[in-house]
């Protein structure tokens, strides 16, 4: 859709386009408008994103783009899942060419070269910490809650995953890649996920002062919350750092799955119900999936943000091709009996070959990003 021009206030307008797109004195305003579908990401929302990311880019009037969402439920909960999985089923070459499209879009955002500013607000899944994760300034309140629920589904962390993941603090990316484990406000911002920590009622007035001052910074300085403000018992994954670094260290996924069920059968009552808990969802999850996001995890550390995308592209192009993503997507959203039948069932019995072919180079080559 074409860019709107209006200098008032950050009043979301009523639309029935799924992304909106506005230019209020200094900024670029994006609206993400699928209220109802949890803004998830269609392909058309991400092709014109692309699109006026580009034109912004270089126009002198756009100091800085907030990106915000219609409804107080979600920021974003993903891509549009279930119309992948009825392309894949039907064979529709588009299917592909959505996540090449997305990971371009996550790419222009890593790389836009001025202040860009998430407003997130609710539940931000998948693709949607894809839109927002990589901008300069990641801004959540209390109702934020941030996971890479992949692994559930027979699918990877995504749209920048294998970048920012294993750059989080003890090992808490990768823990949050191989259990789809949740992060609410108080650790989203101790793990890097968010830059700052507002209030949800504040939230509108924050919007209106970056149109006033065209300046993040000094805007978010009269209404961000530091970690010290927020209410003590908000971070618990901070609170088990120690304990997430030397489990989520390891060299395996046996390693890590062995030191859970060994804490688990511990003195430390505390310690051992989370590390039961954190293992009994680890085996509930893909094992091909687990493996996967583990090697992807421990390659991601070494690379640049490019090459991350590459190998993004590589593995999406060849999980789509197998059994486990069209399974849980049926299990999860389809059918939504949540009793998913992996193949292989067990992490014994998926072989290393099979994980490193997700990693191999692809025919067609690899992602221009």
């Amino acid at each position: 859709m074409s860019e709107h021009e209006n200098e008032g206030s950050g009043e979301v307008p009523m639309n029935d386009a799924e992304i909106l797109f506005e230019r209020k004195g200094p900024v670029g305003l994006v609206t993400l408008n699928r209220p109802k579908a949890l803004n998830a990401l269609s392909h058309d929302m991400v092709t014109e994103f692309i699109r006026q990311l580009d034109a912004w880019k270089d126009d002198d009037a756009v100091r800085l783009v907030v990106v915000r969402a219609a409804g107080d439920r979600a920021f974003c909960a993903g891509g549009d899942i279930r119309k992948i999985y009825e392309q894949g089923k039907a064979g529709d070459p588009r299917q592909r060419v959505f996540f090449a499209d997305e990971y371009r879009l996550n790419a222009a955002i890593k790389r836009f070269p001025k202040p860009y500013v998430a407003l997130i607000d609710g539940i931000v899944m998948g693709g949607g910490v894809g839109v927002s994760v990589h901008g300069s300034h990641r801004v959540g309140t209390e109702r934020t809650t941030f996971a890479m629920p992949e692994v559930g589904i027979g699918f990877f962390p995504d749209v920048g995953a294998t970048y920012f993941l294993p750059r989080m603090p003890h090992h808490v990316g990768t823990m949050a890649a191989l259990t789809a484990g949740r992060l609410k406000q108080a650790d989203a911002l101790w793990a890097g996920v968010l830059t700052h920590a507002v209030r949800a009622e504040d939230l509108d007035a924050l919007t209106d002062a970056l149109i006033e001052t065209g300046d993040p910074d000094a805007a978010l300085a009269r209404f961000a919350r530091t970690a010290d403000d927020l209410e003590p018992g908000e971070a618990p994954l901070a609170a088990r750092a120690g304990q997430v670094a030397d489990v989520f260290g390891r060299d395996s996924v046996s390693d890590i799955l062995a030191a859970l069920d060994a804490m688990a059968a511990g003195d430390d009552a505390e310690a051992a119900a989370w590390a039961a808990k954190t293992a009994e969802t680890m085996r509930g999850k893909s094992p091909t999936s687990v493996l996967v996001a583990f090697a992807q995890m421990r390659r991601g550390v070494d690379l640049d943000f490019g090459a991350c995308m590459r190998l993004e592209y590589r593995i999406v192009s060849h999980i789509l091709k197998g059994h486990d993503f069209y399974e849980g997507v049926r299990a999860v959203i389809v059918d939504k009996d949540n009793a998913p039948t992996w193949s292989p069932s067990r992490f014994e019995d998926v072989t290393a070959a099979a994980v490193e072919a997700h990693f191999d180079a692809l025919e067609d080559g690899d992602l221009d990003v």
